[in-house]
């Protein structure tokens, strides 16, 4: 069976996801830092019949990311690593210049340090599968311009041309940055918590993912809701 890591993988898009690879025979590999929610996400899981490890920790802590990849292994490899883990900087949103530094350093390490070292981690067992690839979840505020969204789209950003490089860089994998689009998720809520219009729900944009790995195009960013379109 293929074997998939998902970050951030408890709630919202990444429970999402595992959901619908786990329907579709992939074994799982499901990160969060919270044990408690992790667990339950990874028993629902796992009723699919698939083969699931859920290893709480956080993705800046370089021993979880070798921990991680140690239990893909474990299950046979690393087919497609998604990078789903995100941190805002600062909850709620603030303008840049109420930015506290320290938390626009939260935002970089762990939305582009520790994605790229669990990429680097992970690089041997995605070389060796037939058909490997690394999804990064992006963001129109890594390509716009939106108050109070700097610091989170900065990282973004920067984490889309880490993505884009290094689909130059490894052109035997598939590496997608996608940007899932307006969605209801516990981190949109932290954001901007007194936002109360209605937004779709995750599982709306997965199959934008299942399309990607179906049709297996080239390196690239894409954008979640024109895939679902069948643009």
């Amino acid at each position: 069976m293929p074997v998939a890591i998902i970050t951030g993988a408890s709630k919202g898009l990444g429970r999402a996801l595992a959901e619908a690879l786990a329907a579709r025979d992939w074994d799982l590999v499901l990160d969060a830092r919270g044990a408690g929610l992790l667990k339950e996400t990874a028993e629902a899981v796992a009723a699919h019949g698939t083969r699931v490890t859920a290893l709480p920790g956080d993705v800046t802590d370089a021993g979880h990311r070798a921990g991680l990849v140690a239990a893909a292994r474990e299950l046979g490899g690393v087919d497609l690593l998604v990078s789903n883990a995100s941190a805002l900087g600062a909850e709620p949103l603030v303008r840049l210049g109420e930015l506290p530094l320290a938390g626009l350093r939260r935002a970089l390490e762990v939305n582009v340090v520790a994605a790229l070292g669990l990429v680097q981690e992970a690089l041997p067992l995605l070389r060796g599968s037939a058909a490997g690839a690394v999804v990064t979840v992006s963001s129109d505020a890594g390509a716009e311009a939106y108050e109070t969204w700097g610091g989170y789209g900065a990282s973004k950003a920067a984490l889309d041309q880490l993505a884009a490089v290094l689909g130059v860089e490894e052109p035997g994998l598939r590496v997608w940055a996608v940007d899932p689009g307006d969605m209801a998720t516990g981190l949109y809520a932290a954001a901007v918590p007194d936002d109360g219009d209605p937004r779709p729900a995750p599982e709306s944009v997965v199959p934008a993912f299942l399309r990607l790995l179906e049709e297996r195009p080239a390196s690239g960013r894409y954008a979640a809701p024109a895939l679902v379109e069948g643009r």
